[in-house]
């Protein structure tokens, strides 16, 4: 085991085998927050693969994560063009394949996999049709994805929010089954920011490879540099419960 160290605080541990998993975080026109989530896998212990939403092949990467942004201005609706840039159809064919790869949307990146169908529902103007900035309390509904599995089971975390178009809203229908299976990953605790239907800051599909959620855990993953709860590394979770299962799963 080395010690990776962090500006502003304690080193974190990182398992060297960690190391040869590759997280691929994708960059559309608009993305802002591509380098932040490539900093958190390399913080988690990974290797960050740069992905162009032009590409048309993936290549060798063992998971991917979408990362915040205004792709395409938001132009039509949030990730709504996204949707069907090329990298997007390899992403949905491999999310869906037998291999099911890992996919974590984050904020835009949510959007664009509500818009790929990937998961469910859809994300409109928050309720106040204001943007808003803020650290956000979480609690994690549900522990079994591939991105979630290092936390507990209703623990609540810190981590920093920012958006516009983050109001998440279903049917009836969905939001009843998303509820009865369990797909809920992640509900806000103490405020409901945006209006999101049921206070769902995040879901999952049913095979738990695939994770969406508004929030922003890059921003929460080294002391010094997020949220003050917990030092600030709430959202480092993310990465290493998905590195861990790579790991874990080649071995």
């Amino acid at each position: 085991m080395t010690e990776l160290p962090l500006i502003g605080g304690a080193p974190v541990a990182v398992e060297p085998q960690l190391s040869g998993a590759k997280i691929g975080v994708v960059t559309f026109p608009g993305t802002l927050d591509d380098r932040d989530a490539a900093r958190a896998v390399r913080l988690a212990g990974g290797t960050a693969v740069a992905l162009w939403h032009g590409d048309t092949e993936l290549g060798d990467v063992d998971a991917v994560v979408i990362p915040g942004g205004f792709s395409y201005g938001d132009y039509l609706r949030a990730g709504a063009i996204s949707r069907f840039a090329p990298l997007m159809s390899k992403i949905i064919d491999a999310a869906n394949s037998d291999a099911k790869l890992p996919v974590l949307g984050i904020c835009n990146g949510f959007q664009i996999l509500t818009e790929s169908h990937l998961l469910p529902g859809s994300m409109i103007k928050n309720d106040h049709l204001k943007f808003l900035c803020r650290d956000q309390v979480l609690r994690v509904e549900n522990n079994t994805t591939l991105w979630t599995s290092d936390y507990e089971a209703g623990q609540e975390i810190t981590v920093p929010l920012k958006n516009q178009d983050g109001q998440y809203i279903a049917d009836e229908k969905t939001l009843d089954a998303l509820e009865a299976e369990g797909r809920v990953a992640f509900r806000y605790v103490g405020f409901n920011p945006n209006g999101s239907r049921r206070d769902i800051a995040g879901i999952t599909n049913a095979a738990g490879n695939v994770v969406g959620l508004m929030p922003h855990p890059e921003h929460a993953v080294e002391p010094g540099f997020g949220p003050e709860t917990n030092a600030g590394t709430d959202g480092l979770g993310f990465f290493t419960s998905v590195l861990n299962k790579i790991v874990g799963g080649a071995q």
